[in-house]
């Protein structure tokens, strides 16, 4: 295998998974009767360029096909954000009616419209046709298709629709060609554009442990210090940066073409670098003893589940997230013996069963029928807004739990 930027031979192992199906591969009844595909979860750092990757196991048209069951607008914490960031974005460059902003992976809108709502003109491009329906519902112009180099030549500069703003929230790490999917955004972007792209901060994956954050759909795991470097090569620069809380620790970064001089590069891309560079983001020592850690979380979760279950607790989980999917599956959780089943806000997801453990997903209100004693919080990143939504279990003691970085219980 070699570097999917670099093209350097990879020889490192930061972390072996085992074997996964697709994490978002809900299951209905019938396919509970059917051999279900699992594929290697095997991550290398690259000692050259330091971009950590899996193998393209999976192809990407076949996790995001038109089944899709990730909908962005039933977190009503990620929606508050997509609108904070609509504001700040307005007010700090002032896009208006003459702007066109441009979101790749647009999911179903919830990001977009919030500029619809200004009047600032939008364009919306995701791979996966039930989620862009949605979209257009909201009155959100959306391509259904990959977006890539000859995309953005095709679609966006033979149009003459090339954007002022160009938007990625959570996609660059889903990308198998990293390098062409950059290019494409290169094409795209006007001569004065701007490119702000999010995503989960391995420097945050690493020290918190979080590696149920890893899973088929995540090709790559991004330092500031790789994808400055993969910016650069397609002719684009980073003129600021911003460390975010999403997902447990995410960046935000602003890039710009090369030769666009109206906008100064900021003090906070130096300081981000620096702070990458002291952790040895650009040394094998950092991504040494990382399996050992995933371990150690694993071995505390499962003698924490045996534990509750001899004692004759009532556990269930809440949060159909592709995470929880590589937690239970790395963790070799299966049927219905521990976790009775998972609730889930989404109406995509309930009555599915999850992939690898078939745990049933269900609606929210089989939680009262049920009591549980323990709520497992597989999307831990949201633990507060569940919780919140959830206060209701405490009438009857129920407690919650996460295990990433460790097993806690509140």
């Amino acid at each position: 295998m070699k570097c999917r930027h670099c093209e350097t031979e990879l020889k490192h192992v930061f972390v072996d998974l085992a074997y996964s199906p697709v994490s978002n591969a809900m299951l209905s009844q019938n396919q509970l009767m059917e051999p279900e595909l699992y594929f290697p979860l095997k991550i290398y750092t690259c000692h050259n360029c330091w971009l950590v990757q899996v193998d393209e196991m999976q192809k990407a048209d076949k996790i995001f096909d038109e089944q899709y069951t990730y909908f962005s607008s039933f977190s009503s914490s990620w929606l508050q954000h997509a609108r904070n960031y609509v504001n700040m974005m307005c007010d700090r460059f002032s896009f208006d009616e003459n702007s066109l902003v441009l979101e790749i992976a647009s999911n179903d809108g919830y990001l977009l419209q919030y500029f619809k709502e200004k009047g600032i003109p939008v364009l919306g491009v995701d791979p996966t046709a039930n989620t862009a329906e949605e979209a257009t519902k909201k009155g959100i112009e959306t391509i259904v298709d990959f977006f890539y180099a000859d995309f953005a030549r095709n679609q966006i500069e033979d149009k003459n629709r090339k954007a002022d703003l160009i938007i990625g929230n959570n996609v660059l790490a889903h990308v198998p060609d990293i390098n062409d999917f950059v290019k494409g955004m290169k094409i795209a972007l006007n001569p004065q554009g701007i490119i702000t792209m999010e995503f989960p901060h391995l420097l945050q994956l690493i020290n918190e442990f979080q590696f149920d954050t890893i899973y088929h759909e995540h090709f790559s795991y991004l330092s500031f210090y790789a994808v400055k470097q993969i910016f650069e090569k397609q002719g684009l620069e980073m003129f600021d940066v911003e460390e975010i809380p999403t997902h447990g620790g995410s960046l935000r970064i602003y890039a710009k073409h090369k030769g666009d001089t109206s906008k100064k590069i900021g003090k906070r891309v130096e300081d981000l670098l620096n702070k990458e560079v002291d952790a040895k983001i650009n040394s094998l020592e950092l991504y040494e003893g990382f399996q050992q850690k995933v371990e150690n979380v694993k071995y505390g979760a499962l003698s924490f589940l045996i534990d509750q279950k001899k004692a004759g607790n009532k556990i269930i989980g809440y949060g159909a997230a592709a995470k929880g999917n590589t937690f239970l599956n790395y963790c070799g959780i299966k049927g219905t013996d521990i976790i009775e089943f998972v609730v889930d806000a989404s109406p995509y997801k309930q009555n599915k069963f999850l992939p690898g453990s078939h745990i049933p997903v269900v609606d929210i209100s089989k939680i009262k029928e049920y009591k549980p004693d323990y709520i497992i919080i597989l999307p831990w990143n949201l633990k507060n807004e569940i919780a919140e939504q959830l206060k209701f279990v405490r009438e009857w003691g129920a407690k919650f739990v996460i295990f990433i970085p460790e097993t806690t219980v509140f």
